[in-house]
Parts: structure tokens; C-alpha cells; sequence
């Protein structure tokens, strides 16, 4: 890429070593943060003032205990006052969020776009868990994600804006319409307002294809509509519930064609041309028999 900060590629063993350690503790450090944003962005409560304390019996959170994964793992899981059980989402969210930024430097380098997908994929680890809690996604996510999207337009050249266009609209908009009119179907049928694509989910493909582009949004839809397919029979399945989040499974089709989108797309492309060539080659030939 153009705007690489740091090239990887040639670098001295040690210096990875040292790089990636840094990243894991800081996207930790970060996903310590996110579980508050998403304990606390859904309630209204503020994110900085207020300090950490057990959900059960209200007591204040020592610094100690507020050290990302160690502290969860020292404490065993448990509340050091009261002994109510902590979540295991709280040390997972973390390591996600570390992972997800190794694996972005891993394929995309360390440069300002990498950076910025980061910041992406630590919103949609907000966004998914939020989404699956309470069936809902939060507007200011979205509006972080499209601010995200202006300053990658600004700052680096790895989309024009055609295609940043396209891929603000090209699922968005199938999602709209689909959303508008199951929701007229449903409402004659039950009476309920209910739409089959809820609007959050629209703008978060709406704003995330303004950021990743065209190709790589088709490619994420594709992979959170398998996995929101798949979800939902299990769910189906283990509790005879049918409606569901669609969020956290876009989420995860996002991790997927963000990093590998243009990838695909651009392997099946040259697929289809190849076979389209080889065809209209050997029609030729038998046509000039």
C-alpha cells in the first residue's frame, strides 16, 4: 500500500516479537474498554466518570482488579467482595479485540488504513455484543463508523470514491427495500410493526460499505447473512425462537470482508472471465468445424 507507515515484510524476527506483544497489549488494554462502552452505552450511563463495580452487590472495583484478562484469571472469575460470578465475555472481548488487531497488521501492514480498521473492528465488537443484548444497535456507533469513513477518504488512497459510493448503497439499499416491505407483509399478517431488516442494520452496511468499499461489503454481506442463516435455525432449533439479532453475525461477516473481501472477489471475477474465455474459445473452434 501507498501509505504504509512501517513495512513488516523484512524485518527482523525479534522486532514482531516485540511489535505484536505491544499490539496485544494495548488492543487488551482497549478491549477493557469496550467491555464499559458496552455495559454502559446501552443505559445512558457515562462511559468515563463513573467508576467500575460488581454488577451484584455494588462495590467499587480495585485498580488491581481491573488489570485486562490477568485480573479475571487471578480472581478466578469472581467478584473479590461478594463472589458473584464475572462474565467470561470480559477477558474474551478483550482477547478479540487484540487478536483482531494482529490479524489486521498481519494482512493489511501497519499503516494508516490498518489503523483505522482497528478503531472498525472494535465498534462492531460493540455493536454485535449491544446488538445481541438488547436487539439494538446504537446510532452513535454508526455515526463513528461513517466519521472513520471520512477520515480513511481523507488521509489514505486505497478507495476512490466510486467505489466508497457503491459501497455505501450497493447492500444497503437491497436491505431497505427488503426491510420495507416485509414489514408492510408482516403488519397485514400479525399487526405488528416488525421489519425483517431493521434500519440499524441497514445504516451499519450503509456506513461500513463507505469504508471498505464496494467489493469487500458484498463479500460481508454474504458471509453475515450465511452466519445469521445458520444462527437462526440453531436458535430456531434450541428454543423455538425465530426473531434474533442480525448484528453480531454481520459483524463477523465484516471481520471477513474487510481483510479478505477484494480478495475473493477479485479471484472470482478472474474465475469467471478465465471460464467465460475458455467457452467462448472452444464455441469458436466448433463453430469453425
Amino acid at each position: 500500500m501507498s501509505d504504509t507507515i512501517l513495512g513488516l515484510e523484512n524485518l527482523d524476527p525479534t522486532f514482531y516479537i516485540i511489535f505484536y506483544s505491544i499490539i496485544f497489549v494495548l488492543g487488551i488494554c482497549i478491549g477493557s474498554f469496550l467491555n464499559v462502552v458496552i455495559c454502559r452505552l446501552p443505559k445512558g450511563e457515562s462511559l468515563i466518570k463513573n467508576s467500575s463495580h460488581c454488577v451484584k452487590c455494588g462495590s467499587k472495583i480495585k485498580k488491581c482488579d481491573l488489570i485486562p484478562v490477568i485480573s479475571w484469571i487471578f480472581l478466578k472469575g469472581k467478584c473479590r467482595k461478594c463472589g458473584n460470578r464475572i462474565s467470561l465475555r470480559y477477558p474474551f472481548v478483550e482477547i478479540l479485540n487484540a487478536f483482531l488487531y494482529i490479524i489486521t497488521f498481519l494482512v493489511m501492514d501497519f499503516n494508516v488504513q490498518s489503523i483505522i480498521i482497528c478503531i472498525f473492528f472494535s465498534i462492531l465488537i460493540v455493536i454485535g455484543f449491544i446488538d445481541h443484548d438488547f436487539l439494538e444497535i446504537d446510532t452513535r456507533l454508526l455515526i463513528a463508523i461513517c466519521v472513520l469513513a471520512v477520515i480513511s477518504a481523507f488521509f489514505t488512497d486505497s478507495l476512490t470514491i466510486l467505489q466508497r459510493v457503491t459501497g455505501g448503497l450497493l447492500i444497503s439499499v437491497p436491505f431497505f427495500l427488503i426491510g420495507e416491505i416485509s414489514a408492510e407483509i408482516i403488519l397485514k399478517n400479525t399487526g405488528e410493526k416488525i421489519r425483517g431488516i431493521e434500519l440499524g442494520d441497514t445504516i451499519l452496511m450503509a456506513s461500513s460499505g463507505l469504508l471498505i468499499g464496494n467489493k469487500s461489503i458484498v463479500i460481508s454481506a454474504f458471509c453475515g447473512i450465511l452466519f445469521a442463516a445458520a444462527g437462526g435455525l440453531y436458535q430456531k432449533r434450541k428454543s423455538g425462537e425465530s426473531k434474533f439479532a442480525f448484528g453480531p453475525y454481520l459483524a463477523i461477516g465484516l471481520f471477513i470482508g474487510t481483510l479478505w473481501g477484494e480478495k475473493l472477489v477479485d479471484i472470482w471475477l478472474n474465475m469467471f472471465i478465465s471460464v467465460s474465455y475458455t467457452h467462448l474459445r472452444a464455441h469458436e473452434t466448433l463453430m469453425n468445424l
